[in-house]
């Protein structure tokens, strides 16, 4: 049974994504106020940054239990469950209701950056009484700095806007700064509203993972529209196979069959490749961006237009600075979910569902959710996501059967189902997707992100 309650918590939630907004709707349905803070002019603002990208799992792995029920209480039509929905229409008909629709319209508060969050009357190193003592956040908005009071705090700001530099030793490049206008980091909108700085020009993709290669892809459908687009793919690694994963032995199908078409890609010549490229140092060359490999007078160089910068992102914790964090070293993530995660270790797999007892932190109350809690691990199923902010607004509610409880059911290999992959790719996707390919006859898809 829960733990009996004397007064209504207050819990902070930061961001107002999907995992956001759901740990809001699990929040208030458990008998808490949420107070939720998001940096962006709305709700979904991240999502927003990547309208055009196919998610690569349907809507059935991309609604929250209790967000949906707070949204059926409105007369919320349902998407139809096995379609797959693009950035865009995961706000426009999920995140964007759940919003300003239901009961949680007043408890948003956007434009709020969060600038800084300790306990109220101790610094990081007091610790006689600290459990006790309720966080404090300071934010940020068109007002000026604000403060808010809260039990505990959930920290769903995702990676999105902390994108890894072009650098290979996880600094930026040398001059990188220098040459921001040539630089796109993510996942750019290359056949929509970015087509004009990248039709007809040289254009290099730093990176391996699934943003790299639907940028690629994106580039090459670009290439036949637009002839003289030239394309060069730089792989700091030595084996470019690797980005094209298992083909028809993954056990995720839709991933192998994205593989391959990629690899077809690479094969026609359409996609120049550089392997072993370490990039060190960027410099302007007249109308071009010279990007060099190695030392700054005797490594290689390519010389293009513009470059895009897919190389993973980062969590932002210096607005965490005065709370007591445990941190895996390498990832940045819960150490507990470090194993589990580790991308020297695994692949998109599957990784087991988890929640309060893993993101515990050892500041009491206070917990990483969503895409921010697996640190620099590179995927993340949203559904994850969601089972991670239920098991810790039921913690936090008392009631500790609740949340030690399973309530997500993941296939062997992960959330698997998707459409049928062939060899002609249709639409790219982001960090946590994977692009939609289809063919004529193909095994059935899989996502490995959602």
């Amino acid at each position: 049974m829960p733990d009996s309650i004397t007064k209504t918590k207050t819990v902070a939630i930061l961001g107002a994504g999907p995992v956001g907004l759901a740990a809001a709707a699990h929040v208030l349905e458990r008998g808490m106020e949420p107070v939720v803070l998001e940096a962006g002019p709305t709700a979904g603002h991240a999502v927003r940054q990547w309208s055009h990208v196919q998610l690569f799992s349907p809507w059935e792995y991309n609604i929250d239990k209790a967000a949906e029920r707070l949204l059926s209480a409105t007369g919320w039509n349902k998407p139809q469950l096995d379609q797959y929905p693009t950035g865009a229409e995961l706000f426009e008909r999920y995140l964007e209701p759940l919003a300003t629709r239901t009961t949680l319209k007043d408890r948003i508060k956007t434009r709020s950056m969060v600038t800084g969050i300790g306990k109220v009357g101790f610094d990081k190193v007091k610790t006689k009484g600290r459990e006790e003592a309720p966080f404090e956040i300071r934010y940020q908005n068109g007002k000026g700095p604000e403060v808010l009071q809260a039990d505990a705090v959930i920290d769903a700001t995702g990676t999105w806007f902390a994108p890894n530099p072009a650098g290979a030793n996880g600094l930026a490049a040398i001059g990188e700064r220098e040459v921001q206008d040539r630089i796109a980091y993510g996942m750019p909108d290359v056949l929509g509203r970015d087509r004009v700085r990248y039709a007809g020009r040289s254009v290099a993709v730093l990176g391996a993972g699934h943003s790299a290669i639907g940028t690629l892809i994106d580039l090459a459908k670009l290439k036949d529209e637009a002839p003289t687009t030239e394309i060069i793919w730089l792989v700091r690694g030595e084996n470019p196979e690797k980005a094209f994963g298992g083909g028809a032995n993954d056990k995720l199908a839709a991933r192998g069959a994205l593989g391959s078409a990629f690899a077809s890609l690479v094969a026609t010549g359409k996609i120049r490749t550089e392997t072993g490229f370490k990039v060190s140092h960027l410099n302007r060359d007249g109308d071009h961006l010279r990007i060099g490999g190695g030392s700054a007078c005797c490594g290689r160089y390519v010389t293009v237009n513009e470059l895009v910068v897919s190389t993973g992102f980062r969590p932002d914790l210096d607005f965490l600075r005065e709370l007591r964090l445990s941190l895996d070293p390498a990832l940045e993530c819960p150490p507990i979910l470090a194993p589990l995660i580790d991308p020297n270790e695994h692949s998109c797999g599957t990784v087991r569902p988890h929640g309060a007892r893993e993101l515990a932190q050892p500041e009491a109350g206070f917990y990483f959710a969503g895409m921010k809690a697996y640190g620099r691990a590179p995927t993340f199923l949203m559904m994850t996501g969601y089972e991670q902010v239920r098991s810790i607004a039921a913690e936090l509610a008392g009631d500790h059967e609740a949340a030690a409880r399973v309530e997500l059911e993941l296939p062997e290999t992960g959330v698997c189902s998707g459409p049928a992959p062939t060899a002609s790719v249709e639409t790219a996707a982001s960090s946590c997707c994977a692009p939609k390919v289809e063919a004529t006859a193909a095994p059935k898809g899989g996502a490995c992100c959602g």
